[in-house]
């Protein structure tokens, strides 16, 4: 007669790793594992551009002072709203291109200079031309 201890060391070195450590649940189905795929629409580097740029202008905005520093981040907030819905790859790409255009120009300009200004100026300008461009081509 084998003795009851051996037979159960048996089935747990028979049921492998998975079973000994108490994980019986069974495997991750695939679209668990899968992301959604990426939503893309035919404006989105045009919309990346955009949400660059606003990101700059709101840091050079508020290095200066100027009067509504923190509506560029409020319109980024509502492009993100409105664009991005329950598209969080679209919301990401989108949030980081406005993080970069904020950090460029915050590695550059420390204080407000005659040059901080013109380039928030000229991105100011650019910003509404994307926009124009967008709606126009793509808007309803």
């Amino acid at each position: 007669m084998i003795p009851v201890r051996r037979v159960f060391l048996s089935l747990l070195v028979l049921a492998g790793p998975t079973m000994a450590q108490g994980k019986n649940a069974p495997p991750p189905r695939e679209e668990e594992i899968t992301p959604p795929p990426a939503v893309t629409v035919p404006y989105d580097d045009k919309l990346a551009r955009l949400a660059e740029v606003l990101g700059s202008v709101h840091y050079l905005r508020t290095l200066c002072k100027a009067a509504g520093g923190d509506e560029w981040r409020n319109g980024m907030q509502q492009l993100l709203d409105s664009e991005t819905g329950n598209e969080p790859q679209r919301r990401e790409k989108l949030t980081a291109a406005f993080n970069r255009g904020y950090r460029a120009f915050a590695s550059v300009y420390t204080d407000c200079t005659a040059a901080a200004i013109v380039a928030e100026e000229r991105y100011r300008n650019e910003g509404a031309t994307l926009a124009t461009e967008i709606t126009s081509r793509f808007g309803n």
